[in-house]
């Protein structure tokens, strides 16, 4: 099985350590600038629970173009870089090949198999060029629980869980989705098929729409977020609210997920930095609109209430703004 881990940052690294170190596909990485001279000249290492991973990468590049066809592609590309990639994903994958979307928030495949719902979303894909030159069709969805973060390009520390569910947009099963899960549960990573790809979207989404801006926004570690009653406020209000957008879709976790409990669970993760504050740091582009625009979208169109998001958005989105001109 030929697997492509496009886009080789910290999750990326990982996932392809522990594939590489596992011999569980025939794996080669897309990467770039720092990234890819470290992978290329020392591999990859991953510190976690203890013990070090060590993996030396066959075929690292910057040139998708120079690889062969590949049955699939894992794509660990930050929300906003993704629609630059579609056609290069595109003519990567054979013609039975299909790629996994390793993303936080709502993905760009979210309007695929829904009834009365079709075409891309313009806050996600905004010229329509993962929909068109792509297709949803190709597209496995994965909810990732995995917090890294990088000690310097090539080397991952790895905190916490390690779990990836899988699904199809459609809802259906299939031979390709199976086989992408058995290809992570070889590895290591703990694959496991979602009944319900977008429902366990929206349980994770819940939450990081709260940590990641607020941590981001603050420079607050996750953990001091949940200590401090205004700050805690303000990530109840979020999730309460993403909740409501979540039920008018269809996806109703209210009776399985508090607001205040998950505002204060934070506390318990002190030394945890959220990928939206390692964005900040490293100066790149903010997942914005992948977790709180699209969001908000949403609320509009099914005329939910989101007053905090309201509030919130807006200068998530002025620090991305000035994140790029800078």
């Amino acid at each position: 099985m030929k697997v492509c881990v496009f886009g080789a940052g910290a999750i990326g690294s990982h996932v392809a350590a522990r594939m590489i170190a596992t011999r569980a596909a025939d794996i080669s990485l897309v990467a770039r600038g720092a990234w890819l001279e470290a992978l290329t000249k020392r591999g990859i290492t991953v510190r976690s629970g203890g013990e070090e991973i060590r993996a030396k990468p066959a075929i690292v590049t910057n040139d998708p173009a120079t690889l062969p066809p590949q049955d699939l592609v894992i794509v660990t590309l930050k929300a906003p870089s993704v629609p630059l990639a579609a056609e290069s994903i595109a003519h990567l994958l054979a013609p039975q090949g299909c790629a996994v979307f390793l993303l936080n928030g709502i993905p760009w495949w979210w309007r695929y198999g829904l009834p009365g719902a079709s075409g891309p979303l313009p806050l996600l894909d905004p010229d329509g060029a993962l929909w068109n030159k792509l297709g949803p069709d190709k597209a496995l969805g994965c909810v990732v629980y995995s917090p890294n973060e990088p000690e310097v390009p090539g080397v991952i520390n790895h905190i916490g869980t390690n779990r990836f569910q899988l699904g199809e947009p459609n809802g259906a099963k299939s031979s390709r989705l199976d086989a992408a899960v058995d290809l992570f549960s070889r590895a290591g990573l703990n694959g496991e098929v979602a009944a319900d790809i977008r429902k366990e979207i929206w349980r994770k989404l819940v939450s990081n729409a709260s940590g990641n801006p607020l941590t981001a926004l603050t420079g607050l570690m996750l953990g001091d977020l949940g200590g401090d009653p205004g700050i805690r406020h303000v990530a109840a209000g979020i999730i309460s609210e993403g909740l409501a957008v979540a039920a008018a879709q269809g996806w109703d976790l209210r009776a399985e997920l508090n607001p205040q409990e998950m505002a204060k669970r934070g506390g318990r993760k002190p030394d945890v930095r959220t990928s939206m504050q390692q964005d900040v740091l490293a100066k790149r582009p903010l997942e914005v609109e992948a977790q709180l625009g699209q969001m908000q979208a949403f609320a509009r169109e099914l005329n939910v209430a989101v007053p905090t998001i309201d509030v919130v958005l807006p200068l998530l989105r002025g620090l991305d703004r000035s994140l790029r001109a800078a």
